[in-house]
């Protein structure tokens, strides 16, 4: 039986980070995946969105600006812009393994299985190591309706030869969105059926609002309170069965896609044999990300209990785990501000709290909200839907949290993050002198000074 310092279950960005940084601390390393190796986000999340996003914008712009300047019109070629899609993600797993050959970090393909606290089969193979770390990230939620293997997820969107021209969403958070605008402006009929009683529950409330009026404004039909109680059918010819409001209806399409939410990948490793707890989010980490049940093992990215789904946070995690395992416990999960974004169109972006959550923690906050379409930077790009919510310590003056909606917000909540983080006051990032005019040059107008 193989021993090793060190077993790494995944090689997205968590688990990447963690053998990497072990390997060159001269531990021997071995690292398995059952899927491709080089992890979610740049095969089958962000990455690959964020391509087809940049092609959705393009359409919105050329459309916003029919008229006042532009002329003509522009479409998506899907099955082209798929095929571009692939330049980014198919060399991906070569280009990881050969890096992991490099290191000199054994790789293994497989479903990896404990068969103790310290013990894992993969294959016909059965490895034993001083330390595990479980980093294999999320899967889609099962839903547990009849039905349920006609939908598709995110994956199997992100690979569709072809854009059906009729798609259901089933949820309502960032994925559903996403994807609705990015199929939207290839010109598909779209319809989200979310089960609460408003989407992207995490996101403020005003600025939510706003960003359904923007998708509606373009065809996008979302239908809330409503529970999917069945798919039925066959591909290309799917029925979609829910109740609302107390009556039950059925809608048709030719496709359906699974956006109703992710739970911690686990079902295949019987942790039960290694001892370990898991919750409701994910494996039960104390504050060093460390297993509370079995000292062996740690978990870190979106497989673990603690912080958010993000990329960065995996790596950030997986530094910590990295640290603790060559050196003793003695780095801690820091709960610091971490920017997310919605990539729609217009783009959602936020940090810190909420409205909601400052009034429930009893905070003493200055709120300013204003809708921003006839501010020149929107208007200079006829951009329909744009605002910002701020709110800022009224005893410190120090942001506490930032929202925004609308073109750039992406890149100007990092600034807001950086404020934060190094507790810049709200007067001194607002006199801060930016390059004009651009998005973050507008940072002063948002902040109570």
């Amino acid at each position: 039986m193989p021993i090793f310092d060190l077993i790494v279950i995944g090689t997205g960005s968590a688990g990447a980070t963690v053998a990497k940084a072990a390997r060159e601390a001269g531990k021997k390393v071995a690292i398995i995946d059952k899927l491709s190796f080089g992890g979610t986000c740049s095969q089958r999340g962000c990455d690959p969105k964020k391509v087809l996003v940049g092609a959705a914008e393009i359409i919105a712009r050329s459309e916003q600006m029919s008229g006042k300047g532009i002329s003509g019109s522009s479409s998506i070629d899907w099955p082209d812009l798929m095929r571009f899609k692939k330049t980014f993600t198919d060399p991906v797993p070569k280009q990881t393994e050969i890096k992991f050959a490099d290191l000199d970090i054994h790789a293994f393909h497989g479903a990896a299985t404990f068969i103790s606290a310290n013990t894992i089969r993969v294959g016909d193979d059965e490895l034993e190591a001083s330390h595990i770390v479980i980093a294999t990230g999320q899967r889609p939620k099962p839903l547990g309706i009849p039905g349920e293997e006609l939908l598709i997820d995110s994956t199997g969107f992100l690979e569709l030869a072809e854009l059906p021209r009729e798609i259901i969403m089933v949820g309502g958070g960032y994925i559903a969105f996403e994807f609705a605008h990015i199929a939207a402006r290839a010109g598909a009929k779209v319809t989200i059926i979310h089960q609460g009683k408003r989407p992207l529950e995490g996101f403020d409330t005003d600025l939510v609002k706003l960003l359904v009026k923007a998708m509606e404004a373009i065809g996008i039909q979302i239908i809330l309170e409503a529970n999917v109680t069945a798919i039925e059918g066959k591909e290309n010819n799917l029925t979609v069965r829910y109740t609302h409001q107390g009556k039950s209806h059925s809608i048709s399409a030719k496709l359906v896609v699974h956006a109703a939410g992710r739970v911690a990948d686990v079902a295949e490793l019987d942790l039960e044999k290694a001892g370990v707890d898991v919750g409701k989010k994910g494996v039960t980490v104390n504050e060093y990300l460390q297993s509370v049940s079995n000292p062996v093992i740690y978990a870190c990215g979106d497989v673990a209990d603690k912080g958010l789904p993000l990329t960065p946070m995996a790596s950030y995690e997986g530094s910590i785990v990295a640290d603790n395992i060559l050196n003793g416990n003695r780095k801690t999960y820091q709960d610091n501000p971490v920017p997310s974004a919605v990539f729609t169109i217009p783009t959602l972006a936020s940090v810190g709290l909420t409205e909601e959550q400052a009034k429930s923690q009893g905070r003493n906050v200055k709120v300013t909200f204003q809708e921003t379409a006839d501010w020149y930077i929107s208007r200079r790009i006829n951009e329909p839907f744009a605002a910002f919510k701020t709110l800022v310590d009224a005893d410190t003056n120090l942001i506490v949290g930032a929202h925004l909606l609308g073109s750039g917000s992406d890149e100007v909540i990092n600034l807001f993050t950086l404020a934060m983080k190094h507790r810049i006051s709200a007067k001194d990032l607002g006199d801060t002198l930016l390059a004009y005019p651009t998005h973050g040059s507008d940072l002063k107008s948002m902040l109570p000074i």
